[in-house]
């Protein structure tokens, strides 16, 4: 263990201060860690509390971006880990999406609730869809089917207020029709629900 003297501290862009040890740069540091750690130039600093100087700030660099992603939109912990270990490491993104949980300011499975009411209240997507949808976004296959369980849609329902709405234009022609059908069909529909919405429509 070495013991090297603060010679300089330059703020720098995005809330980063340079450190300068033994009159050369050695790191970057987050401006708000570095002020509350109490090091200040003039005083010495050894490699283990500089390391542990810069873990402190590589996760709360981590939080504050954390924070940022979920007050422009609620994300899954899968959603928010995926944008958070490149930046950051495993460790950080780990500790930080931990202690999120603790807050209730991440909860995957209020999350898998208001989507899958979004998507089949909304968008009318087939409760397979759904489900797939759902793990798409990093819910786990339990949880996805916990939540899906409270819905129980009519596929001919939902089929038709697509064709209403969303497809009211793409049926004019049988290229238009096949297009139709593979659409719903994409959306978890099954073929026979499909044709007989589709008759149903035509009448």
């Amino acid at each position: 263990m070495s013991d090297r003297l603060i010679t300089a501290a330059e703020k720098r862009r995005k809330g980063l201060t340079a450190l300068y040890l033994d009159g050369e740069y050695a790191v970057s540091v987050d401006t708000v860690t570095l002020a509350s750690s109490g090091y200040t130039v003039g005083q010495i600093i050894t490699d283990e509390a500089l390391h542990d100087l810069l873990e402190i700030a590589n996760r709360n660099r981590a939080k504050e971006k954390a924070l940022y992603l979920i007050e422009y939109r609620s994300r899954t912990r899968k959603e928010l880990y995926d944008k958070l270990r490149p930046l950051y490491g495993e460790e950080a993104a780990e500790a930080v999406l931990e202690r999120l949980e603790e807050l209730g300011l991440i909860n995957d499975e209020a999350y898998a609730r208001d989507y899958a009411e979004q998507l089949i209240e909304r968008k009318h997507f087939s409760l397979e869809r759904a489900a797939f949808e759902l793990m798409r976004k990093g819910i786990d296959r339990e949880t996805a089917e916990s939540v899906l369980a409270a819905f129980d849609p009519d596929p001919c329902d939902q089929i038709r207020a697509l064709l209403e709405t969303k497809f009211s234009r793409r049926l004019s022609t049988e290229k238009d029709r096949l297009r139709t059908v593979n659409a719903l069909k994409a959306m978890g529909f099954r073929w026979s629900d499909i044709r007989d919405c589709m008759e149903d429509v035509d009448a």
